[in-house]
């Protein structure tokens, strides 16, 4: 297979779980994330599997950036044909505690920068009609989450968008999904009260799946996953 993925927040984690994946379905890789020794190591870690791999930065809560971003993305690989939302971001701490500065913070990188990536792709995604968006939203997104309002809220409205945009691509070619996981062994969980339920190879079978495999059908799908 051939063809071009974007995926956020790679350098670690789910994100680095999911570029590998698509990487050995034969997609060539923009991983954009901030720049980062760990993203560096991400990327050349995929070159040297005979991977095409291009690092794009961007700062998350500047709009000028994230779409700077995607034209330099479409300019030296193409349209992607798959964009995997990953990026996220969890200041764990009590309502009354929460600065306006994290819960921005939380909200910018969560659901404002996923909108506003995708407003800068759909252009060309649209023209070519193809193109699946996967957004990698949380079962915060549904539960509540002592510790994590800002971020259960951030996840709760990246369903609420998905949803809304499946229905604005029916008919297009085009499909947008959600996978929400559960606890998943990454450094993400540090600092919560919940164990590991998953690792993010099995979150990363599910998004592949959806990027590649399923459908279009699944336009508007919100895949819940619990755990073991």
């Amino acid at each position: 297979m051939s063809g071009v993925a974007l995926v956020t927040g790679a350098s670690r984690g789910l994100g680095r779980a999911v570029a590998h994946s698509l990487a050995r379905r034969g997609l060539q890789l923009a991983l954009l994330g901030r720049e980062s020794s760990a993203h560096t190591e991400t990327a050349a870690a995929l070159r040297s599997t005979g991977s095409r791999v291009l690092e794009v930065f961007a700062d998350f809560s500047d709009a000028d950036s994230l779409a700077s971003a995607a034209e330099r993305v479409v300019a030296e690989l193409g349209i992607p044909q798959v964009v995997v939302h990953n990026a996220g971001l969890v200041v764990r701490a009590r309502v009354e505690d929460t600065s306006i500065d994290d819960w921005d913070r939380q909200l910018d990188t969560n659901l404002r920068a996923p909108f506003v990536l995708t407003r800068a792709l759909l252009p060309a995604l649209r023209a070519a009609r193809r193109g699946r968006l996967i957004f990698v939203g949380s079962i915060s997104g549904t539960l509540g989450s002592a510790g994590a309002a800002a971020y259960a809220a951030s996840k709760w409205g990246l369903t609420g968008f998905v949803k809304s945009l499946a229905e604005e691509l029916s008919d297009s070619g085009l499909m947008a999904c959600a996978v929400l996981p559960g606890s998943i062994a990454t450094d993400m969980l540090e600092g919560s009260s919940f164990p590991a339920r998953m690792s993010a190879e099995d979150v990363a079978k599910t998004v592949e799946f959806l990027a590649l495999d399923a459908p279009l059908a699944h336009n508007g799908a919100v895949v819940e996953m619990f755990g073991v």
